[in-house]
């Protein structure tokens, strides 16, 4: 799909196309849970929240003013859904556990050093654990990451640097900056 099909097709979304709306969330559908999934490391959360994410599109589509990458908008959408999801409903803690079901792309050693780690990540403080994904993991530069979470690039650096600290303080240096 060409950038300008890709514009009418959120276009045509905005002004209550419902064909076009479920194109883009046939389109968008399985990057919104992976973003979701990065967030809460929990697959049933992480669908659940995938799915508030949708309402929440349908609902505020017309709000996107192609200011930014529609995928820069959609991760703050879906941050903030999770968020909102974790906060206010109890019947949803976060379970350690779920991290079991992470993929990791390692065997053997490999996958038992990396477990703890993402573990670790996921203990981090929402702000600097959203950072470090953003970042690190899927290569947002920092004023991106900033934009998308609504804070200065400086904060994205900082939140950076206080995540890095704490994974040092408990892995060692190679593991905070691996």
């Amino acid at each position: 799909m060409t950038e300008i099909e890709h514009e009418e097709l959120i276009k045509a979304a905005q002004s209550g196309d419902a064909d076009a709306f479920e194109r883009l969330v046939n389109l968008y559908y399985a990057i919104l849970f992976k973003m979701a999934f990065k967030y809460c490391g929990n697959r049933t959360m992480a669908e659940d929240i995938t799915q508030e994410a949708c309402i929440k599109l349908a609902r505020n589509i017309h709000s996107f003013a192609f200011k930014s990458k529609f995928t820069s908008w959609l991760y703050t959408l879906v941050m903030n859904t999770a968020r909102d999801y974790i906060k206010s409903d109890a019947r949803h803690p976060e379970n350690p556990d779920a991290l079991d079901a992470l993929p990791v792309k390692a065997d053997g050693e490999a996958a038992a050093y990396t477990r703890p780690v993402l573990a670790a990540v996921y203990e981090l403080p929402p702000s600097e654990r959203e950072a470090l994904i953003l970042v690190l993991n899927d290569g947002y530069t920092h004023a991106e990451a900033g934009e998308i979470l609504g804070v200065k690039e400086g904060t994205i650096s900082w939140r950076i640097s206080e995540a890095k600290k704490k994974l040092s303080e408990r892995f060692g240096k190679d593991a905070a900056y691996g």
